[in-house]
């Protein structure tokens, strides 16, 4: 398999989970945190730890408020997410490209 280069794997992207969120998030735009954990049938506390790295790599953004009395926490891909998950389904289709 010469010339196929795996660092062009985004490892921020990489992941079942992460992999999901960026998925689900270029479709939907934005999604809220119950819906994104139903979808992906996550726990809470690992679709949070995922969102982190995706926010860390300025993929996706996270939006804080509230409605009525109850928190919403809102995920949004970024113009940056939207760049990397092209790039890395280009590096995924290359791969398969080459079987």
């Amino acid at each position: 398999m010469a010339g196929f280069d795996i660092n062009r794997l985004d490892d921020a992207i990489h992941g079942r989970l992460r992999l999901g969120i960026m998925a689900y998030l270029m479709d939907a735009e934005a999604a809220d945190f119950n819906e994104l954990k139903n979808v992906l049938e996550a726990t809470q506390g690992n679709l949070s730890v995922h969102l982190r790295k995706l926010e860390e790599a300025g993929y996706v953004e996270i939006v804080k408020s509230f409605q009525g009395r109850k928190p919403l926490t809102r995920a949004h891909i970024t113009s940056a997410g939207r760049t990397a998950f092209a790039r890395y389904l280009d590096a995924l289709a290359q791969l398969v490209e080459r079987r």
